[in-house]
């Protein structure tokens, strides 16, 4: 039997996923259909009778922001948001602003999978001279984190992911379940996966092949030791679930945008690969 019910969801389409670019700790807002993504899963929750007591998100504006939306259109903006950078995107180093289409262009799609999905391949780190070290490691955001800026991560594979996601779930969000409080979490693709795999007692040669839709909310049913009850239900219109799924493992291939500007500093980095 279920004792305990919570909800993992990626947060709304970003700004970036339309030019195909790895986002990863780069804050960029909302896309205008992640908007409608957020809106329609807040609706879709209050139209099934779900009430939430409490909603946990990444330092990352896309996260929070499609926290806020839900909950407006879930007529609970009253609902606290609780912010932690544990439960931010998988930090993907020096990958950060390529284009997914291009390097699978130039390294093969199954290498590109292995990039994005794989439990412990961990990409090149940022260093100082990429475009946006400055950007990430000077926001003021991180100025009040439970680690010094000097130990944030600089590159991260899913396994890096969920060994600092897990202190914040068992610390933080666990009691607050255990309370009896409705618990929605609105993180990335990689940090739900990460946290998935937690629950579900996914293996490592399968977290490869999940992929998560934005914008959809994922129902988990837990027992009184957190262990899963039941497998993970993804709520809305299956059909357009599979299509959201279709479009995110697509993102990967090289047919698609093969012809996306490239910046000058691309070049170096995507050398690095050869």
């Amino acid at each position: 039997m279920s004792k305990y019910k919570v909800f993992v969801m990626r947060h709304g389409e970003g700004a970036w996923t339309k030019e195909n670019r790895f986002c990863s700790w780069v804050d960029q807002r909302l896309s205008e259909d992640g908007v409608k993504e957020a809106l329609a899963c807040g609706h879709l929750l209050r139209e099934a009778g779900y009430h939430l007591d409490v909603v946990f998100t990444s330092l990352l504006s896309r996260s929070i922001h499609t926290a806020w939306l839900l909950l407006e259109a879930m007529g609970q903006e009253w609902v606290p948001v609780v912010k932690s950078w544990r439960l931010n995107e998988r930090h993907y180093g020096a990958l950060i602003g390529l284009n997914r289409a291009e390097m699978a262009l130039n390294h093969g799609e199954e290498q590109v999978k292995q990039w994005r999905r794989s439990y412990d391949l961990t990409p090149p780190p940022i260093d100082k001279s990429h475009p946006y070290f400055l950007e990430i490691y000077n926001d003021r955001r991180y100025s009040t984190c439970d680690v010094s800026k000097e130990d944030l991560p600089k590159s991260e594979s899913l396994k890096d992911v969920l060994e600092r996601l897990q202190p914040y779930w068992d610390g933080t969000i666990v009691p607050e379940i255990k309370e009896g409080k409705s618990v929605l979490i609105s993180g990335h693709g990689n940090s739900c996966r990460a946290l998935l795999k937690h629950l579900q007692g996914i293996s490592d040669a399968d977290i490869v092949n999940v992929t998560l839709p934005t914008g959809t909310p994922i129902l988990i049913e837990l027992d009184e030791n957190f262990r899963p009850t039941k497998p993970m239900q993804l709520l809305g219109d299956q059909e357009a679930i599979q299509a959201a799924i279709r479009k995110v493992e697509d993102q990967g291939k090289s047919e698609h945008r093969r012809n996306a500007p490239r910046p000058p500093w691309m070049t170096t980095l995507t050398s690095a690969w050869n």
